[in-house]
């Protein structure tokens, strides 16, 4: 007797869903008056908390034990930091006949956000690829981030147009960075603590992102967003998202194939060079855009949820590539 055929099932993040489930509060019981300014200032402190976590969370010495395989780091943040932004000015001949201005901004933003760590983590092992590198490129850009994010923004976002200014620099430095660098500064004495409430940190993170979701919409429902984002230009912007995923994959496979990295290598380079944390760039978005942060982070929301979704139907996969047993005796280095 033949047993039937395990269907693969696609990962539907719960996280999503709440962010979701705050999008559509916020539609329909948007913060208005003093209400508003509670949850604007409650906001703008959750999100110094989160880069303060950020900072004292990452270890800057995982990301500098990894220098020896400098030139998948170096493939990795070209792929962040440059081929992303790359493609997201490409796209800019969408608008007006396909995207606003104002999702364009929102689409160009998400390919100046740095890669994950966790998920590229997760799924450079299913893959059976090389994880300490991916934990090591995951690490780089994070850092990096910190400052090419803001930078590659002012430069970019000022000129197409999309409600941001190279004012906002002072916000980053004092609502972003300074925190971040506490936390780094601080990491020394309450990294263990972190590590030992590893779950309740989850929570405060995952929680605060909440809120910072829910004031934006809120901000964005009461300027009329819904009246800006019809169902044929979210359809348009999820086909763009869909080509840009496709195009990153291929060519961080492909790519590095050509440029002569191990399987491993290649695996490490494909989820961490095609990845965008969404963790990193709503907090951000809120303070780059401000009153625009609501159409700013709808593109890196989706993109978001479908990384995941295909990122996991090529990781099952590659773990049952003929090589992947011998990926795992020794990832190759490049």
């Amino acid at each position: 007797m033949t047993r039937p055929r395990r269907r693969l099932r696609l990962p539907v993040d719960p996280y999503i869903l709440a962010l979701l489930g705050m999008v559509v509060l916020a539609t329909l019981l948007p913060a208005r008056g003093v209400a508003a300014e509670a949850a604007s200032g409650a906001s703008t402190v959750v999100v110094g908390l989160l880069f303060f976590l950020y900072g004292a969370k990452l270890s800057t010495r995982e990301a500098l034990d990894g220098v020896r395989h400098w030139r998948l780091h170096t493939t990795v943040l070209a792929c962040t930091f440059v081929v992303f932004p790359l493609l997201g000015l490409a796209a800019g001949g969408l608008v007006p006949w396909l995207l606003t201005p104002a999702l364009y901004s929102g689409f160009l933003f998400l390919c100046l956000v740095p890669s994950t760590i966790q998920s590229s983590i997760a799924f450079t092992s299913i893959a059976k690829g090389n994880v300490p590198a991916a934990i090591c490129a995951g690490s780089f850009s994070s850092l990096l981030g910190m400052v090419l994010t803001p930078l590659l923004a002012v430069v970019l976002l000022g000129s197409s147009g999309g409600g941001f200014s190279a004012d906002s620099a002072l916000k980053i430095a004092l609502q972003l960075l300074a925190p971040f660098l506490a936390g780094q500064l601080l990491r020394r004495w309450i990294g263990g603590f972190l590590a030992r409430h590893k779950r309740i940190i989850g929570f405060v993170d995952r929680g605060s992102i909440l809120l910072v979701v829910y004031t934006a919409f809120s901000q964005g429902v009461v300027a009329g967003i819904w009246q800006q984002v019809t169902w044929p230009r979210l359809l348009a912007l999820l086909a763009a998202e869909a080509v840009l995923l496709a195009v990153m994959l291929s060519l961080t496979w492909y790519g590095a194939a050509r440029m002569g990295f191990a399987r491993a290598d290649r695996i490490a380079i494909q989820f961490a060079g095609s990845k965008k944390s969404l963790a990193a760039g709503l907090p951000m978005a809120t303070v780059l855009f401000a009153s625009h942060a609501s159409l700013a982070v709808l593109p890196l929301m989706l993109f978001h949820q479908m990384q995941l979704m295909v990122c996991a139907v090529i990781a099952k996969r590659r773990s049952r590539d003929p090589e992947a047993a011998a990926a795992v005796a020794g990832p190759g280095a490049a």
